[in-house]
């Protein structure tokens, strides 16, 4: 495209940035009879002196255009200070200006920052509510631990093989940290907005692609400690053994597709035995939904230190699996999945795709290791929802994990021998 269509095209979306977030802005103001010190037109002229800055003088312009809006905007502020007015419109127009600029440089990122400040903006009331009312103070806590840690410690952790035979990543241990507990919080917030059955059933279907172990984890702790969430943990659970199944499916895609091809048929057989039996509990659970009891006393969204146990626990398989393959070579790889199927399904699967890929393994050979990664992997699981949930937590969710994994040896026996 020419360039003279492709300025008039950024030219095109500073308007429609500004007349969207204007809309918001107008459509927010109409109400108050008092004052409206932006409404639509003012933010899409804005958008467009942002945009005409930077085709016309480049940087140096754009910043005296926003700071010439800046001093506008608080010009008005403080016209407006006695009628009990918030910053909101007056920081959004000066945002809108650097919009303007930046979708000459960069159309998507300021179409897709318009967006989201748009969205912003008409959440006022929600958002507003969900703080003052809704959020508690350990909520918040919480939620400052988990950014703390993604985004403070987990940018400084050290992305380089470490200890014994290179085994361990800190920057991958740290993220398991950071997954276990973002899984038991997207838990969390998934039940106070959906109400216990409806929330656990959809966390554990979304968590089950990030691990299963740790939302089976997760799952079994919620259903000790408050009872009348068992059967939306137990959906939850079950429905986390389809998504890692097919999570499992598409990183062999990845990795090796003659390893996905020998292992399609257990593959399958495992995800449709997966499927029925999180349907049925899902069921279960989400009639009893209507007669939900109250929920149970807030508790902390996660367990930073059930996520550093867990964590630790990787770590000492990854060394001794990694010991196992440094003595025995590849006679030591159906050991190896075995030991690593007891923390991740798909890491065990990878290890061995690895090394069909690369010739040192022949595909029809790929799937005994494989299988038995995910076997002792379900072990894992049906250890932890017996130890975490308890018996009753344990009967309803350990049949699943043993149909799963015998209809994926099942299908596997009919297709490879």
């Amino acid at each position: 495209m020419t360039p003279e269509p492709m300025m008039l095209l950024n030219l095109v979306e500073a308007l429609g940035i500004g007349l969207l977030i204007g809309a918001e802005r107008e459509r927010h103001t109409a109400p108050d009879t008092v004052r409206a010190s932006a409404g639509i037109r003012t933010f899409a002229i804005a958008s467009l002196a942002g945009a005409v800055s930077i085709l016309a003088g480049g940087e140096l312009l754009l910043v005296a255009a926003t700071a010439a809006v800046t001093v506008l905007a608080g010009l008005a502020y403080v016209r407006a200070k006695g009628d009990a007015v918030g910053l909101t419109t007056e920081i959004a127009l000066v945002l809108t200006v650097l919009l303007g600029g930046l979708s000459i440089r960069r159309p998507e990122l300021a179409a897709g920052v318009g967006v989201v400040v748009a969205i912003l903006l008409a959440a006022r009331a929600p958002l507003h509510t969900f703080v003052r009312s809704t959020m508690s103070q350990n909520e918040l806590q919480d939620g400052l631990i988990l950014a703390a840690a993604t985004l403070v410690v987990l940018p400084v952790v050290p992305d380089e093989p470490v200890g014994p035979y290179g085994a361990l990543n800190p920057y991958t241990i740290w993220i398991v940290v950071i997954l276990v507990m973002a899984i038991s919080a997207a838990g969390h917030v998934a039940v106070r907005l959906f109400g216990a059955q409806y929330g656990l059933t959809l966390s554990g279907l979304a968590s089950g692609f990030i691990s299963s172990t740790a939302t089976i984890r997760d799952m079994a702790d919620r259903a000790s400690k408050a009872p009348h969430l068992m059967l939306g943990a137990v959906a939850g659970a079950s429905l986390s053994s389809l998504s890692t199944i097919i999570q499992l499916a598409l990183v062999l895609a990845a990795t090796s597709t003659a390893t996905l091809r020998t292992l399609a048929a257990p593959l399958f057989a495992a995800g449709v035995a997966a499927t029925v039996y999180g349907v049925i509990w899902s069921v279960v659970a989400l009639r009893q939904a209507a007669d939900e009891q109250p929920r149970s006393p807030q508790k902390p969204a996660f367990s930073v230190q059930a996520a550093l146990v867990f964590s630790l626990a990787l770590a000492l398989i990854l060394m001794v699996t990694a010991a196992l393959q440094d003595v025995l070579g590849n006679t030591g790889v159906l050991l190896a999945a075995a030991l690593s199927g007891l923390v991740n399904t798909h890491s065990a699967a990878v290890s061995v795709a690895l090394l069909v890929a690369s010739g040192k393994l022949a595909a029809a050979d790929a799937a005994v290791p494989i299988l038995t990664g995910m076997t002792t992997n379900s072990i894992m699981r049906m250890v932890l929802a017996y130890v975490g949930g308890g018996r009753e937590f344990a009967l309803r969710v350990v049949p699943g994990l043993v149909l799963v994994i015998l209809a994926a040896w099942g299908a596997a026996y009919y297709v490879l021998i």
